[in-house]
């Protein structure tokens, strides 16, 4: 048994058989939840009573190995600004291409970014990157506040050595050394979180970054896009002047409700204020940059570390289209390779906000994935290479009671001007169970003392 299964299942005993069966401590953690609006319709954030751990050589491998491959997406952005050809390859929309033309004035085309990934013992496998508007480390980092002090934790302290990974201050500091590179003059500029209105009574994620940025001295406001206006070459909500946006909306969220005359668009592209993440993200964020990434005709002069982040760690992907590409250095015509390896792939939409289905092959007969072929033929999809997922137990109360459930386990790194620091994590049923238990759990690194 590996130290980390050793962790877990010493964790796990003392809610089960040990001193924590008495469940009051999970009520308390319940409650400060409820408290503090982590939950939406009476549904916590994070159901779960037990967080995800991961070794420290798991999360140096996160580190450099994400960092690498962040480099590759730069360098592939870069590339495909430089060419219509390869811009065509992102199935871009117009509105899309014509903000992605625009210089943000800084050096960074992802000032804020989360990996997702698959992460069990040495493998390590990103199935996608989050550029457009990442989302869960705030939550993250109020959760493992909640939960490092929790009975069982500070029990399994006495045998570990367990260290929080937190990304806030790292969000602040990407934000203001964007402002710097900019132009900004300004020690303490005026800073606003641009997200829709929340409907519901949860927390937004964002109140959290509110409360921590007001804390550390910064005017900061939350503001829907409704409320921007432009006037005398001033991004403002009424009387507040805005130096920075820290952007909570995505880019073809936005285009859905809003055209390219919106205030935020007009000040965006008059270069008076800076906004973070810009608009270029939307080229890292489509999920053809992966089928960018593994065509080795284009990669083939990247330094050999990213080269081989992307060979080793990147699944195989290509946009669906009635074309001749190549796998495993061999010419293949995609849409019969598709058909024939329904197995092994999946079909995915380009971009995350759209309102289409992903098709898993390994799921499906033969008659309904080539009804999701065709499908995908119509609509900008990729289609990619499976990727098992990890799975692990993770302890639950259930009216009161404790109950245990296997679940799969997705890893997020958060990034910050190329430079990974912090990590949530996201349980769910995945597709192999049905289970409305899902959430964000705070990610603590594990070692022996």
């Amino acid at each position: 048994m590996s130290q980390m299964d050793e962790a877990v299942a010493r964790y796990n005993k003392l809610l089960e058989n040990g001193p924590y069966r008495d469940l009051s401590w999970a009520e308390t953690l319940h409650e400060r939840m409820e408290t503090s609006k982590l939950s939406s319709g009476g549904r916590l954030i994070c159901p779960f009573l037990r967080p995800n751990f991961i070794s420290r050589r798991q999360y140096e491998a996160l580190v450099k190995t994400g960092e690498s491959l962040i480099g590759a997406i730069d360098r592939m952005e870069t590339m495909v600004l430089a060419s219509p050809v390869l811009l065509a390859r992102l199935e871009l929309l117009p509105a899309e291409k014509m903000l992605a033309s625009i210089d943000p004035g800084y050096q960074a085309l992802e000032v804020a970014a989360r990996l997702d990934t698959h992460l069990v013992n040495g493998h390590l496998h990103f199935v996608q990157y989050n550029a457009d508007s990442p989302t869960g480390a705030g939550y993250a980092d109020a959760l493992a506040e909640m939960f490092y002090d929790v009975p069982p934790m500070k029990e399994l302290r006495k045998k570990y050595t367990i260290a929080k990974v937190g990304s806030r201050r790292h969000l602040l500091q990407a934000l203001l050394k964007s402002y710097k590179q900019f132009g900004g003059i300004k020690k303490k500029p005026n800073i606003a979180i641009v997200e829709f209105r929340q409907t519901y009574s949860a927390r937004s994620e964002y109140e959290l970054f509110r409360d921590f940025f007001r804390g550390e001295g910064y005017t900061v406001e939350i503001v829907s896009p409704e409320q921007l206006e432009y006037r005398n070459r001033v991004l403002r909500r009424g009387n507040f002047e805005i130096d920075v946006v820290y952007r909570r909306l995505g880019v073809q969220e936005f285009l859905l409700r809003f055209d390219l005359s919106h205030p935020l668009v007009q000040a965006y592209r008059d270069r008076t204020v800076c906004v973070v993440n810009s608009f270029r993200s939307e080229l890292a964020h489509k999920k053809a940059m992966f089928g960018l990434l593994t065509d080795e005709t284009l990669t083939a002069k990247f330094p050999a570390t990213e080269r081989k982040a992307i060979r080793e760690h990147v699944p195989w992907t290509r946009l669906v289209a009635p074309a001749k590409t190549t796998y495993n250095d061999k010419s293949i015509d995609l849409p019969e390779f598709i058909t024939q390896n329904r197995e092994r792939l999946a079909l995915k939409p380009n971009d995350d906000y759209s309102d289409q289905h992903t098709y898993l092959g390994w799921e499906m007969d033969a008659a309904a994935w080539d009804r999701a072929l065709k499908q995908a033929m119509r609509a900008p999809y990729v289609v990619q290479e499976r990727v098992e997922p990890v799975r692990s137990v993770f302890p639950l109360m259930t009216f009161g009671h404790l109950e245990f459930r296997e679940m799969q386990v997705d890893v997020h790194p958060h990034a910050y001007l190329g430079k990974v620091q912090g990590c949530s994590s996201w349980l769910s049923a995945g597709n192999t169970s049905f289970s409305s238990a899902a959430g964000i759990v705070p990610t603590f690194i594990l070692d022996s003392k």
